[in-house]
């Protein structure tokens, strides 16, 4: 589902709210689950997961075009680990 998908949806279940207000909110809740995984390490919202801060080890890699050995810096990633409820519903 594409953002434009998703206003759209909620757009049409809450009428009294425009597609401008709902784009709002869905940015604000994003932005500040971002800072919460951030700040916190982590962030969720029960019955449909957590996402939490992950970090990469430093390690050798290869270049699948010449072979060469390279190095491969360290790096955060965020990972999402689905609540009970979100699984059952699949």
């Amino acid at each position: 589902m594409t953002k434009a998908q998703m206003l759209e949806t909620i757009a049409k279940q809450n009428p009294e709210l425009t597609k401008k207000q709902v784009a709002s909110v869905i940015d604000q809740v994003f932005a500040t689950m971002a800072t919460s995984i951030k700040r916190q390490g982590r962030a969720g919202y029960p019955g449909f997961g957590s996402f939490e801060l992950r970090r990469r080890k430093a390690r050798k890699g290869r270049n699948p075009q010449t072979g060469e050995s390279i190095k491969i810096k360290a790096s955060k990633t965020v990972g999402f680990k689905p609540a009970k409820a979100l699984k059952e519903r699949l």
